[in-house]
Protein backbone atom coordinates (compact mmCIF):
# COMPACT_ATOMS: atom_id res chain seq x y z
CA UNK A 1 0.00 0.00 0.00
CA UNK A 2 1.25 3.36 -1.12
CA UNK A 3 -1.22 6.03 -0.95
CA UNK A 4 -0.24 7.27 -4.45
CA UNK A 5 -2.29 10.49 -5.66
CA UNK A 6 -4.44 9.32 -8.39
CA UNK A 7 -6.25 12.25 -11.22
CA UNK A 8 -9.98 11.70 -10.57
CA UNK A 9 -10.58 10.09 -14.17
CA UNK A 10 -8.12 7.59 -12.88
CA UNK A 11 -4.96 7.85 -15.33
CA UNK A 12 -2.03 6.24 -14.03
CA UNK A 13 1.27 7.92 -14.89
CA UNK A 14 3.17 5.46 -17.12
CA UNK A 15 6.00 5.11 -15.00
CA UNK A 16 3.51 4.02 -12.51
CA UNK A 17 1.42 1.51 -14.38
CA UNK A 18 3.45 -1.52 -15.05
CA UNK A 19 5.11 -1.58 -11.22
CA UNK A 20 1.71 -1.60 -9.68
CA UNK A 21 0.08 -4.08 -12.30
CA UNK A 22 3.28 -6.04 -11.85
CA UNK A 23 2.68 -6.31 -7.90
CA UNK A 24 -1.19 -6.78 -8.65
CA UNK A 25 -0.58 -9.92 -10.38
CA UNK A 26 2.81 -11.47 -8.95
CA UNK A 27 3.46 -10.31 -5.67
CA UNK A 28 2.03 -12.60 -3.93
CA UNK A 29 3.54 -15.32 -6.10
CA UNK A 30 7.02 -13.81 -5.28
CA UNK A 31 7.10 -13.54 -1.74
CA UNK A 32 4.99 -16.74 -1.24
CA UNK A 33 4.73 -19.15 -4.01
CA UNK A 34 3.59 -21.86 -1.99
CA UNK A 35 0.30 -19.27 -0.89
CA UNK A 36 -0.36 -18.36 -4.52
CA UNK A 37 -3.11 -20.93 -6.44
CA UNK A 38 -0.95 -19.90 -10.08
CA UNK A 39 0.23 -23.40 -9.59
CA UNK A 40 -3.02 -25.81 -9.10
CA UNK A 41 -1.43 -28.75 -7.39
CA UNK A 42 2.60 -28.89 -5.85
CA UNK A 43 3.88 -32.08 -7.02
CA UNK A 44 3.45 -34.55 -3.92
CA UNK A 45 -0.53 -33.27 -4.08
CA UNK A 46 -0.19 -34.19 -8.29
CA UNK A 47 1.21 -37.73 -7.54
CA UNK A 48 -1.40 -37.84 -4.23
CA UNK A 49 -4.48 -37.39 -6.96
CA UNK A 50 -2.82 -39.60 -9.33
CA UNK A 51 -1.79 -42.55 -6.96
CA UNK A 52 -5.73 -42.48 -5.56
CA UNK A 53 -7.55 -42.57 -9.15
CA UNK A 54 -4.76 -45.38 -9.95
CA UNK A 55 -5.55 -47.44 -7.69
CA UNK A 56 -9.26 -46.85 -7.40
CA UNK A 57 -9.58 -48.18 -11.45
CA UNK A 58 -7.51 -50.51 -11.14
CA UNK A 59 -9.76 -51.71 -8.12
CA UNK A 60 -12.57 -51.70 -9.77
CA UNK A 61 -10.94 -53.17 -12.59
CA UNK A 62 -9.16 -56.29 -10.85
CA UNK A 63 -11.12 -56.55 -7.91
CA UNK A 64 -14.69 -55.00 -7.78
CA UNK A 65 -16.04 -56.59 -4.76
CA UNK A 66 -13.79 -55.43 -2.46
CA UNK A 67 -13.55 -51.90 -4.21
CA UNK A 68 -17.00 -50.83 -4.35
CA UNK A 69 -17.84 -51.09 -0.62
CA UNK A 70 -14.54 -49.52 0.24
CA UNK A 71 -15.65 -46.58 -1.63
CA UNK A 72 -18.52 -46.51 -0.70
CA UNK A 73 -18.02 -46.65 2.59
CA UNK A 74 -15.61 -43.54 2.57
CA UNK A 75 -18.08 -41.44 0.41
CA UNK A 76 -20.79 -42.50 3.41
CA UNK A 77 -17.62 -41.16 5.51
CA UNK A 78 -17.48 -37.83 4.31
CA UNK A 79 -21.49 -37.63 3.96
CA UNK A 80 -21.57 -38.29 7.74
CA UNK A 81 -18.50 -36.34 8.58
CA UNK A 82 -19.74 -33.37 7.01
CA UNK A 83 -23.20 -33.65 8.14
CA UNK A 84 -22.28 -33.46 11.79
CA UNK A 85 -19.89 -30.64 11.14
CA UNK A 86 -23.13 -28.92 9.79
CA UNK A 87 -24.81 -29.64 12.93
CA UNK A 88 -22.12 -28.37 15.19
CA UNK A 89 -21.71 -24.69 13.32
CA UNK A 90 -25.14 -24.76 13.47
CA UNK A 91 -25.54 -25.17 17.34
CA UNK A 92 -22.98 -22.80 17.46
CA UNK A 93 -24.43 -20.33 15.64
CA UNK A 94 -27.46 -20.65 17.15
CA UNK A 95 -25.91 -18.41 20.48
CA UNK A 96 -26.68 -14.76 19.97
CA UNK A 97 -23.28 -14.01 21.48
CA UNK A 98 -21.56 -15.82 18.47
CA UNK A 99 -22.22 -12.78 15.81
CA UNK A 100 -20.98 -9.01 16.70
CA UNK A 101 -23.32 -6.32 17.21
CA UNK A 102 -23.24 -2.42 17.14
CA UNK A 103 -26.10 -0.31 17.87
CA UNK A 104 -26.84 2.63 16.00
CA UNK A 105 -26.41 4.67 18.70
CA UNK A 106 -22.53 3.32 19.57
CA UNK A 107 -22.20 4.06 15.77
CA UNK A 108 -23.34 7.62 15.58
CA UNK A 109 -21.49 8.38 19.01
CA UNK A 110 -18.05 8.13 17.38
CA UNK A 111 -16.77 11.80 16.21
CA UNK A 112 -16.01 12.30 12.83
CA UNK A 113 -12.58 13.50 13.69
CA UNK A 114 -11.78 10.69 16.01
CA UNK A 115 -12.62 7.56 12.51
CA UNK A 116 -9.59 6.27 11.24
CA UNK A 117 -8.77 6.82 7.04
CA UNK A 118 -10.75 4.19 5.43
CA UNK A 119 -10.97 2.60 1.96
CA UNK A 120 -13.21 1.16 -0.24
CA UNK A 121 -12.96 -0.46 -2.97
CA UNK A 122 -15.23 -1.36 -6.11
CA UNK A 123 -14.36 -3.66 -8.78
CA UNK A 124 -16.92 -3.62 -12.01
CA UNK A 125 -15.91 -5.25 -14.97
CA UNK A 126 -18.92 -5.06 -17.85
CA UNK A 127 -21.60 -3.37 -15.25
CA UNK A 128 -22.28 -0.13 -17.21
CA UNK A 129 -25.99 -0.16 -16.52
CA UNK A 130 -25.32 -0.50 -12.43
CA UNK A 131 -22.64 2.59 -12.12
CA UNK A 132 -25.86 5.27 -11.68
CA UNK A 133 -27.44 2.71 -8.77
CA UNK A 134 -23.90 2.26 -7.58
CA UNK A 135 -22.69 5.91 -7.05
CA UNK A 136 -25.92 6.20 -4.95
CA UNK A 137 -25.48 3.27 -3.15
CA UNK A 138 -22.10 4.70 -2.02
CA UNK A 139 -23.35 8.22 -1.69
CA UNK A 140 -25.51 7.09 1.52
CA UNK A 141 -22.68 5.28 3.49
CA UNK A 142 -22.26 7.45 6.72
CA UNK A 143 -18.83 8.35 6.91
CA UNK A 144 -16.84 12.04 6.41
CA UNK A 145 -15.48 12.50 2.99
CA UNK A 146 -12.31 13.92 4.03
CA UNK A 147 -11.57 10.23 6.03
CA UNK A 148 -13.12 8.61 3.10
CA UNK A 149 -11.38 7.07 -0.22
CA UNK A 150 -13.98 5.18 -2.68
CA UNK A 151 -11.64 3.71 -5.30
CA UNK A 152 -13.94 2.42 -8.24
CA UNK A 153 -11.50 -0.23 -9.92
CA UNK A 154 -12.50 -0.72 -14.03
CA UNK A 155 -10.77 -2.31 -16.73
CA UNK A 156 -9.22 0.20 -18.83
CA UNK A 157 -10.39 -1.51 -21.61
CA UNK A 158 -13.94 -2.06 -20.60
CA UNK A 159 -15.06 1.16 -22.56
CA UNK A 160 -18.59 1.02 -21.67
CA UNK A 161 -18.41 1.02 -17.85
CA UNK A 162 -15.85 3.34 -17.88
CA UNK A 163 -17.65 6.28 -19.86
CA UNK A 164 -21.09 5.17 -17.83
CA UNK A 165 -18.51 6.46 -14.57
CA UNK A 166 -17.53 9.01 -16.45
CA UNK A 167 -20.94 10.46 -17.61
CA UNK A 168 -22.16 9.77 -14.00
CA UNK A 169 -19.84 12.07 -12.47
CA UNK A 170 -17.00 10.70 -10.41
CA UNK A 171 -16.21 13.42 -7.30
CA UNK A 172 -14.66 12.74 -4.63
CA UNK A 173 -14.30 11.05 -2.26
CA UNK A 174 -14.47 8.96 -5.20
CA UNK A 175 -11.60 8.16 -7.51
CA UNK A 176 -12.01 5.96 -10.90
CA UNK A 177 -8.78 3.50 -11.15
CA UNK A 178 -8.18 1.90 -14.22
CA UNK A 179 -6.65 -1.25 -13.96
CA UNK A 180 -4.38 -2.29 -17.47
CA UNK A 181 -5.82 -5.26 -19.22
CA UNK A 182 -3.65 -8.18 -18.15
CA UNK A 183 -3.87 -11.78 -17.53
CA UNK A 184 -5.28 -13.26 -15.11
CA UNK A 185 -8.86 -11.48 -15.52
CA UNK A 186 -9.90 -11.44 -11.91
CA UNK A 187 -11.35 -9.38 -9.43
CA UNK A 188 -8.15 -9.54 -6.86
CA UNK A 189 -5.89 -8.76 -9.17
CA UNK A 190 -8.19 -5.30 -9.29
CA UNK A 191 -8.05 -5.35 -5.54
CA UNK A 192 -4.60 -5.32 -5.34
CA UNK A 193 -3.93 -2.96 -8.25
CA UNK A 194 -6.18 -0.49 -6.43
CA UNK A 195 -4.30 -1.11 -3.22
CA UNK A 196 -1.30 0.34 -4.68
CA UNK A 197 -3.04 3.96 -4.78
CA UNK A 198 -4.73 3.51 -1.62
CA UNK A 199 -3.93 5.32 2.05
CA UNK A 200 -6.91 3.62 4.35
CA UNK A 201 -6.02 2.42 7.67
CA UNK A 202 -9.48 -0.44 7.38
CA UNK A 203 -9.71 -1.59 3.82
CA UNK A 204 -13.40 -3.10 2.41
CA UNK A 205 -14.84 -4.43 -0.75
CA UNK A 206 -18.13 -3.89 -2.18
CA UNK A 207 -19.59 -5.62 -5.35
CA UNK A 208 -21.07 -2.98 -7.77
CA UNK A 209 -24.61 -3.69 -6.98
CA UNK A 210 -24.24 -3.75 -3.10
CA UNK A 211 -26.43 -1.71 -0.76
CA UNK A 212 -24.33 -1.72 2.60
CA UNK A 213 -25.96 -0.30 5.62
CA UNK A 214 -25.14 3.32 5.58
CA UNK A 215 -23.26 2.90 9.29
CA UNK A 216 -21.51 -0.42 8.69
CA UNK A 217 -18.20 1.45 8.31
CA UNK A 218 -18.52 3.39 11.64
CA UNK A 219 -19.37 -0.20 13.11
CA UNK A 220 -16.41 -2.31 11.90
CA UNK A 221 -14.15 0.99 13.10
CA UNK A 222 -15.87 0.13 16.68
CA UNK A 223 -15.22 -3.36 16.86
CA UNK A 224 -11.56 -2.97 15.57
CA UNK A 225 -11.06 -1.09 18.85
CA UNK A 226 -13.25 -3.15 20.76
CA UNK A 227 -11.22 -5.77 20.20
CA UNK A 228 -7.63 -5.24 18.83
CA UNK A 229 -7.38 -9.39 17.99
CA UNK A 230 -9.41 -8.55 15.35
CA UNK A 231 -7.56 -8.75 12.03
CA UNK A 232 -11.37 -8.73 9.73
CA UNK A 233 -15.01 -8.08 10.16
CA UNK A 234 -17.01 -9.79 7.53
CA UNK A 235 -20.86 -8.29 7.91
CA UNK A 236 -23.71 -10.04 6.58
CA UNK A 237 -24.69 -10.69 3.15
CA UNK A 238 -28.43 -11.00 2.41
CA UNK A 239 -30.50 -10.45 -1.24
CA UNK A 240 -33.47 -7.89 -1.45
CA UNK A 241 -34.88 -9.99 -4.47
CA UNK A 242 -35.66 -13.60 -2.90
CA UNK A 243 -39.56 -13.40 -3.91
CA UNK A 244 -38.45 -13.17 -7.46
CA UNK A 245 -38.44 -16.77 -8.22
CA UNK A 246 -37.93 -20.30 -6.82
CA UNK A 247 -34.34 -20.19 -7.18
CA UNK A 248 -33.87 -16.62 -5.53
CA UNK A 249 -35.79 -18.25 -2.79
CA UNK A 250 -33.26 -21.22 -2.63
CA UNK A 251 -30.20 -18.82 -2.88
CA UNK A 252 -31.59 -16.54 -0.02
CA UNK A 253 -32.50 -18.63 2.65
CA UNK A 254 -29.07 -20.67 1.76
CA UNK A 255 -27.48 -17.22 2.83
CA UNK A 256 -29.52 -16.98 5.45
CA UNK A 257 -28.04 -19.86 7.03
CA UNK A 258 -24.56 -19.19 5.76
CA UNK A 259 -24.03 -16.02 7.03
CA UNK A 260 -26.37 -15.65 10.48
CA UNK A 261 -25.46 -19.39 11.80
CA UNK A 262 -22.81 -21.17 9.95
CA UNK A 263 -20.01 -18.28 9.80
CA UNK A 264 -20.43 -17.34 13.40
CA UNK A 265 -20.43 -20.58 14.70
CA UNK A 266 -16.82 -21.00 12.69
CA UNK A 267 -15.59 -17.52 13.98
CA UNK A 268 -16.61 -18.79 17.79
CA UNK A 269 -14.32 -21.17 17.48
CA UNK A 270 -11.54 -19.28 15.67
CA UNK A 271 -11.68 -21.36 13.19
CA UNK A 272 -10.94 -20.45 9.55
CA UNK A 273 -13.56 -18.33 7.80
CA UNK A 274 -14.19 -18.12 4.56
CA UNK A 275 -14.83 -14.68 3.71
CA UNK A 276 -17.76 -13.52 1.76
CA UNK A 277 -16.56 -11.80 -1.91
CA UNK A 278 -17.88 -8.40 -0.43
CA UNK A 279 -18.47 -6.59 2.95
CA UNK A 280 -15.29 -7.93 4.14
CA UNK A 281 -13.75 -5.12 6.55
CA UNK A 282 -9.94 -6.08 6.97
CA UNK A 283 -6.97 -3.80 8.60
CA UNK A 284 -4.68 -2.84 6.13
CA UNK A 285 -1.29 -3.32 8.15
CA UNK A 286 -2.26 -7.02 7.96
CA UNK A 287 -3.44 -7.49 4.48
CA UNK A 288 -0.16 -6.37 3.31
CA UNK A 289 1.41 -8.51 5.77
CA UNK A 290 -0.71 -11.35 4.56
CA UNK A 291 0.20 -10.55 0.82
CA UNK A 292 -3.54 -8.85 -0.91
CA UNK A 293 -5.41 -11.37 -2.65
CA UNK A 294 -4.33 -14.12 -4.90
CA UNK A 295 -5.13 -12.97 -8.28
CA UNK A 296 -5.05 -16.97 -9.76
CA UNK A 297 -7.63 -17.96 -7.01
CA UNK A 298 -11.33 -17.36 -8.42
CA UNK A 299 -12.88 -16.97 -4.54
CA UNK A 300 -9.93 -14.58 -3.53
CA UNK A 301 -11.97 -14.06 -0.19
CA UNK A 302 -11.82 -17.84 1.11
CA UNK A 303 -8.45 -17.92 0.42
CA UNK A 304 -8.08 -14.97 1.94
CA UNK A 305 -9.92 -15.82 4.88
CA UNK A 306 -7.89 -19.13 5.33
CA UNK A 307 -4.72 -17.25 5.20
CA UNK A 308 -5.41 -14.72 7.82
CA UNK A 309 -6.19 -17.84 10.03
CA UNK A 310 -2.85 -19.92 8.87
CA UNK A 311 -1.13 -16.63 10.42
CA UNK A 312 -3.15 -16.27 13.60
CA UNK A 313 -5.26 -13.63 12.91
CA UNK A 314 -8.82 -14.11 13.80
CA UNK A 315 -12.16 -12.86 11.86
CA UNK A 316 -15.33 -11.83 13.32
CA UNK A 317 -18.83 -11.75 12.18
CA UNK A 318 -20.82 -8.19 11.87
CA UNK A 319 -24.62 -8.05 12.58
CA UNK A 320 -24.71 -5.18 10.15
CA UNK A 321 -26.56 -6.28 6.06
CA UNK A 322 -25.10 -5.78 2.72
CA UNK A 323 -27.97 -6.27 0.19
CA UNK A 324 -27.18 -7.72 -2.83
CA UNK A 325 -28.77 -9.36 -5.99
CA UNK A 326 -29.55 -12.86 -5.76
CA UNK A 327 -28.53 -14.73 -9.15
CA UNK A 328 -32.06 -15.38 -10.72
CA UNK A 329 -30.88 -17.14 -13.75
CA UNK A 330 -29.68 -20.86 -13.57
CA UNK A 331 -27.50 -20.75 -16.31
CA UNK A 332 -25.71 -17.79 -14.82
CA UNK A 333 -26.41 -19.38 -11.28
CA UNK A 334 -24.33 -22.96 -12.23
CA UNK A 335 -21.60 -20.31 -14.11
CA UNK A 336 -21.43 -18.66 -10.70
CA UNK A 337 -21.43 -21.58 -7.96
CA UNK A 338 -19.28 -23.78 -10.20
CA UNK A 339 -16.63 -20.91 -9.76
CA UNK A 340 -17.14 -20.72 -6.38
CA UNK A 341 -16.87 -24.53 -5.83
CA UNK A 342 -13.31 -24.78 -8.14
CA UNK A 343 -12.33 -21.68 -6.14
CA UNK A 344 -13.16 -23.62 -2.57
CA UNK A 345 -10.77 -26.50 -3.75
CA UNK A 346 -8.41 -24.01 -5.00
CA UNK A 347 -8.30 -22.65 -1.42
CA UNK A 348 -7.82 -25.98 0.07
CA UNK A 349 -5.44 -27.26 -1.93
CA UNK A 350 -2.93 -24.11 -1.12
CA UNK A 351 -4.20 -24.52 2.74
CA UNK A 352 -2.87 -28.10 2.69
CA UNK A 353 0.40 -27.20 0.78
CA UNK A 354 2.10 -27.37 4.21
CA UNK A 355 -0.40 -29.68 6.12
CA UNK A 356 1.82 -30.08 9.28
CA UNK A 357 2.35 -26.05 9.55
CA UNK A 358 -1.61 -25.60 8.93
CA UNK A 359 -2.55 -28.14 11.69
CA UNK A 360 -0.18 -26.50 14.18
CA UNK A 361 -1.71 -23.11 14.10
CA UNK A 362 -5.35 -23.54 13.65
CA UNK A 363 -5.13 -26.86 15.09
CA UNK A 364 -6.28 -30.50 13.94
CA UNK A 365 -10.75 -29.61 14.83
CA UNK A 366 -9.80 -26.55 12.69
CA UNK A 367 -7.95 -28.23 9.49
CA UNK A 368 -10.72 -30.61 9.59
CA UNK A 369 -13.68 -27.74 9.54
CA UNK A 370 -11.25 -26.25 6.53
CA UNK A 371 -11.58 -29.82 4.74
CA UNK A 372 -14.68 -30.50 5.54
CA UNK A 373 -16.35 -27.20 4.96
CA UNK A 374 -14.31 -26.41 1.60
CA UNK A 375 -13.45 -29.32 0.12
CA UNK A 376 -15.92 -31.45 1.36
CA UNK A 377 -19.16 -29.15 0.06
CA UNK A 378 -18.49 -29.42 -3.35
CA UNK A 379 -16.96 -33.33 -3.58
CA UNK A 380 -20.10 -33.98 -1.54
CA UNK A 381 -22.34 -31.92 -4.01
CA UNK A 382 -20.83 -33.56 -6.99
CA UNK A 383 -21.05 -37.40 -5.75
CA UNK A 384 -24.49 -37.22 -4.84
CA UNK A 385 -25.13 -37.28 -8.95
CA UNK A 386 -23.26 -40.97 -9.15
CA UNK A 387 -25.61 -42.16 -5.71
CA UNK A 388 -29.02 -40.66 -6.90
CA UNK A 389 -27.63 -42.23 -10.76
CA UNK A 390 -27.10 -45.71 -8.55
CA UNK A 391 -30.75 -45.48 -6.92
CA UNK A 392 -32.79 -45.10 -10.03
CA UNK A 393 -30.75 -48.02 -11.86
CA UNK A 394 -31.50 -49.95 -8.56
CA UNK A 395 -34.94 -48.74 -8.70
CA UNK A 396 -35.37 -49.80 -11.89
CA UNK A 397 -33.54 -53.05 -12.03
CA UNK A 398 -31.73 -53.86 -8.83
CA UNK A 399 -28.53 -55.21 -10.69
CA UNK A 400 -26.37 -57.16 -8.42
CA UNK A 401 -23.23 -54.69 -8.68
CA UNK A 402 -25.01 -52.12 -6.99
CA UNK A 403 -25.42 -54.35 -3.99
CA UNK A 404 -22.36 -55.18 -3.82
CA UNK A 405 -21.33 -51.56 -3.13
CA UNK A 406 -23.59 -51.24 0.18
CA UNK A 407 -23.19 -54.24 2.38
CA UNK A 408 -25.01 -54.73 5.67
CA UNK A 409 -22.84 -52.08 7.37
CA UNK A 410 -22.37 -49.48 4.83
CA UNK A 411 -26.33 -49.49 3.68
CA UNK A 412 -27.14 -48.49 7.33
CA UNK A 413 -24.82 -45.81 7.74
CA UNK A 414 -26.09 -44.20 4.31
CA UNK A 415 -29.64 -44.68 5.33
CA UNK A 416 -29.02 -42.71 8.30
CA UNK A 417 -27.21 -40.47 6.31
CA UNK A 418 -30.00 -39.79 3.74
CA UNK A 419 -32.72 -39.78 5.97
CA UNK A 420 -31.32 -38.11 9.42
CA UNK A 421 -29.14 -35.29 6.85
CA UNK A 422 -31.87 -34.80 4.43
CA UNK A 423 -34.24 -33.85 7.73
CA UNK A 424 -31.71 -31.64 9.38
CA UNK A 425 -31.01 -29.66 6.02
CA UNK A 426 -34.05 -28.99 5.16
CA UNK A 427 -34.22 -28.22 9.32
CA UNK A 428 -31.63 -25.53 9.07
CA UNK A 429 -32.58 -23.86 5.78
CA UNK A 430 -35.68 -23.14 6.82
CA UNK A 431 -34.14 -21.61 10.44
CA UNK A 432 -32.01 -19.22 7.50
CA UNK A 433 -34.66 -18.09 6.03
CA UNK A 434 -36.64 -17.03 9.21
CA UNK A 435 -33.23 -15.52 10.68
CA UNK A 436 -34.39 -12.34 8.16
CA UNK A 437 -37.67 -12.61 8.52
CA UNK A 438 -38.45 -14.67 5.01
CA UNK A 439 -41.80 -16.81 6.09
CA UNK A 440 -42.64 -17.19 2.82
CA UNK A 441 -39.77 -19.08 1.85
CA UNK A 442 -41.48 -22.05 3.15
CA UNK A 443 -41.92 -23.76 0.25
CA UNK A 444 -38.63 -22.99 -1.23
CA UNK A 445 -37.22 -24.68 1.42
CA UNK A 446 -39.08 -27.74 1.18
CA UNK A 447 -38.47 -28.01 -2.24
CA UNK A 448 -34.21 -27.77 -1.34
CA UNK A 449 -33.72 -31.14 -2.85
CA UNK A 450 -33.99 -29.74 -6.25
CA UNK A 451 -31.57 -26.67 -5.43
CA UNK A 452 -29.36 -29.41 -4.21
CA UNK A 453 -29.28 -30.95 -8.24
CA UNK A 454 -28.29 -27.55 -9.24
CA UNK A 455 -25.25 -27.80 -6.67
CA UNK A 456 -24.29 -30.80 -8.13
CA UNK A 457 -23.86 -30.31 -11.69
CA UNK A 458 -21.78 -26.48 -10.44
CA UNK A 459 -19.86 -29.05 -8.24
CA UNK A 460 -19.31 -31.30 -11.23
CA UNK A 461 -18.21 -28.26 -13.71
CA UNK A 462 -16.49 -26.77 -11.41
CA UNK A 463 -13.90 -29.96 -10.15
CA UNK A 464 -13.95 -30.22 -14.35
CA UNK A 465 -12.49 -26.76 -14.98
CA UNK A 466 -10.20 -27.45 -12.09
CA UNK A 467 -8.17 -29.60 -14.27
CA UNK A 468 -8.62 -27.39 -17.34
CA UNK A 469 -9.15 -23.81 -16.68
CA UNK A 470 -8.05 -22.97 -12.85
CA UNK A 471 -7.72 -19.80 -12.97
CA UNK A 472 -10.56 -18.62 -15.28
CA UNK A 473 -12.82 -16.13 -13.91
CA UNK A 474 -16.56 -16.27 -14.81
CA UNK A 475 -18.68 -13.44 -15.02
CA UNK A 476 -21.51 -13.28 -13.40
CA UNK A 477 -24.24 -11.82 -14.91
CA UNK A 478 -25.65 -8.54 -12.26
CA UNK A 479 -29.07 -6.71 -13.21
CA UNK A 480 -31.40 -9.36 -13.43
CA UNK A 481 -33.59 -8.47 -10.79
CA UNK A 482 -36.47 -6.94 -13.04
CA UNK A 483 -36.02 -3.26 -11.94
CA UNK A 484 -37.87 -1.22 -9.54
CA UNK A 485 -40.05 -4.29 -7.75
CA UNK A 486 -37.17 -5.63 -6.64
CA UNK A 487 -35.40 -2.83 -5.33
CA UNK A 488 -38.74 -1.13 -3.83
CA UNK A 489 -38.17 -2.56 -0.15
CA UNK A 490 -34.54 -2.91 -0.15
CA UNK A 491 -33.91 -0.25 2.24
CA UNK A 492 -30.61 -1.54 3.87
CA UNK A 493 -31.20 -3.19 7.60
CA UNK A 494 -29.80 -1.90 10.71
CA UNK A 495 -29.35 -4.23 13.80
CA UNK A 496 -31.76 -3.96 16.82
Amino acid sequence: MTGRVLPVDGSVPAELEQSALAEAVDGLRRRDPSASAAVPFVRWQRWALIGIGAVVIIGFVLIPQWTAPIVTAAATLLYLAAMAQRIQLFVLGLDDRTIMRVSDEEACAIADHELPRYTVLVPAYGEPEVISQLLTNLGALDYPADRLEILILLEADDEETVNAARAAGVEAPLRLVLVPPAEPRTKPKACNYGMQFADGEIVTIYDAEDRPDPLQLRRAVILFRRDPGLACVQARLAFHNGDQNLLTAWFTAEYGLWFSYLLPGLSSRRWPVPLGGTSNHLRADVLAEAGGWDPYNVTEDADLGLRLARRGYRTGVLDSVTWEEANSDPINWIRQRSRWYKGYLQSCLVALRRPLETVRVIGVPGTAAMILLLAGTPIAAATNLIFWMMTVIWVLGQPAQIQVAFPPAVYYASLISFVIGNVLALYSTLVGARARGDNNLLVACLLTPLYWFLMAVAALKGIWQLLLRPSYWEKTVHGLDQGPAASSDASPESPS
